[in-house]
């Protein structure tokens, strides 16, 4: 995943690395202000400069806490070929309407908290297996608003801590497992060939999908889930064994 995550920050780097500029204040009037005034003033001004980060944050914690409360028991429930062969088709059907259900852009295309929190609840949907996390993110972002290309940006932008997250949490348990940490030494030349190519794959992919999207919405890829979905049902049906 770190070349998945890498390749979003290089993309849009001039975005990630943009912090607010902040107005400055005279030594003289600040002296007037009280200390609580200048405290408050102090903290506005922090989280003006960190916008984009806070925003990020917030988008971050519905999926976040849900994850850490009820993460497993949903693994435990959903995590089936099943479950994952009927989402693709049920996001298949859903996506070829999506264009015409929340298409609708207003003219205030800037990311406020409230929008960003509610873009965060529909990331949680993608916590049931073979639900698209792209999808329900920038569909949540279309709910609120925004154009496809504005949704999609962002839902690239909440992938970053999104995945650092797991990435980080699988690496604090594979630290905590001797053995596992021995076969990590042992494939370290494989991961970082690996991590190149995700990082070189997801570039180009990255900049085609929102091309793409852009320009033609999301019926195509509704198809593309709806045909996979279709295979896997069917060598289900033939008693096929599809698990890895």
């Amino acid at each position: 995943q770190f070349g998945a995550i890498l390749s979003v920050v290089v993309l849009y780097w001039k975005r990630f690395f943009r912090l607010n500029r902040v107005e400055k204040i005279a030594v003289e009037p600040l002296k007037a202000l009280s200390k609580k005034q200048r405290i408050l003033l102090a903290g506005r001004n922090f989280l003006h400069k960190y916008d984009f980060y806070w925003k990020l944050v917030i988008a971050l914690l519905p999926a976040g806490i849900i994850g850490l409360l009820l993460g497993d028991l949903i693994d435990s429930m959903l995590e089936s070929v099943t479950v994952v062969t009927a989402m693709l088709v049920i996001g298949g059907i859903f996506m070829l309407y999506v264009d015409r259900w929340f298409n609708r852009p207003t003219a205030d295309q800037s990311m406020g908290w409230q929008r960003a929190l509610k873009i965060g609840f529909f990331q949680c949907i993608a916590m049931i297996p073979g639900v698209s996390r792209s999808m329900a993110t920038i569909v949540g972002g279309m709910g609120t608003g925004l154009n496809r290309r504005n949704a999609a940006e962002f839902s690239f932008f909440l992938a970053v801590p999104t995945m650092a997250a797991a990435a980080g949490y699988k690496l604090y348990q594979l630290m905590r497992d001797p053995l596992q940490l021995d076969m990590l030494a042992d494939h370290l030349l494989l991961l970082i060939i690996g991590n190149l190519v995700a990082f070189l794959v997801a570039m180009a992919a990255i900049r085609f999908f929102i091309d793409f999207l852009t320009k033609y919405g999301f019926r195509a890829f509704g198809f593309y889930r709806i045909i996979v979905g279709g295979i896997l049902l069917i060598l289900i049906l033939a008693g096929v064994d599809v698990t890895i």
